[in-house]
């Protein structure tokens, strides 16, 4: 069962068809008592950092229950494009804090004088090898739409890069927490994939 949160910023429904049709179940919520019992959790996300901040601090207990989750009974979490930025400390796009699971802030991608946002199918320059990255090969695209990307503060949970002018953080993972940059639920199979690896990374708890 994968738990699926629901912060009114998109992509829901294509993450939920995309699971489904790797035969996981799966529930949404924006609940924190409904939260609270989930065993593996994804964060979608598309729009504006602010906004998320804001539905972030509206839902009673939300935060601190994430932080229990994530922290004490190291629940595997996802964090999708918005959704991994959220897992940082602060973002250049808005005010409002992130959750902090992930020390370092979320600026403008350094994009060199190529358009933004970037928006289209780009690699993985992989860092380091982890089992999110199974059957992966040097074909494996994923597709982007993003003008901010997270800059953790130490380069230990970064796992891959993407290039677009210059290179920035596409991955991160720091123990149990997981955020891709990218956007799984219309990269194909090889989105596919990784969901399919994500779910079958062991709970802790």
């Amino acid at each position: 069962m994968v738990t699926i949160l629901d912060l009114n910023s998109g992509n829901i429904g294509s993450v939920q068809n995309m699971l489904h049709r790797l035969e996981v179940e799966t529930s949404v919520t924006n609940s924190a008592n409904a939260l609270a019992k989930a065993s593996r959790i994804i964060i979608p996300g598309v729009g504006i950092f602010s906004d998320a901040t804001r539905k972030l601090d509206v839902i009673k207990g939300l935060r601190s229950t994430l932080k229990n989750l994530s922290q004490q009974r190291q629940v595997p979490i996802l964090g999708i494009c918005l959704g991994m930025q959220l897992l940082f400390e602060k973002s250049e796009e808005g005010e409002g804090a992130g959750l902090g699971l992930i020390e370092g802030e979320v600026n403008r991608i350094p994009a060199s004088g190529l358009k933004v946002p970037h928006m289209g199918w780009n690699n993985l320059k992989i860092a380091k090898e982890d089992p999110l990255f199974n059957n992966f090969d040097h074909r494996s695209r994923f597709y982007f739409v993003h003008s901010f990307a997270p800059k953790p503060k130490s380069n230990r949970v970064v796992l891959a890069r993407t290039e677009y002018g210059d290179r920035f953080c596409s991955v991160v993972r720091h123990h149990n927490i997981y955020g891709v940059q990218f956007h799984p639920e219309k990269s194909h199979r090889h989105g596919m994939q990784l969901l399919k690896n994500f779910c079958e990374i062991p709970n802790a708890a």
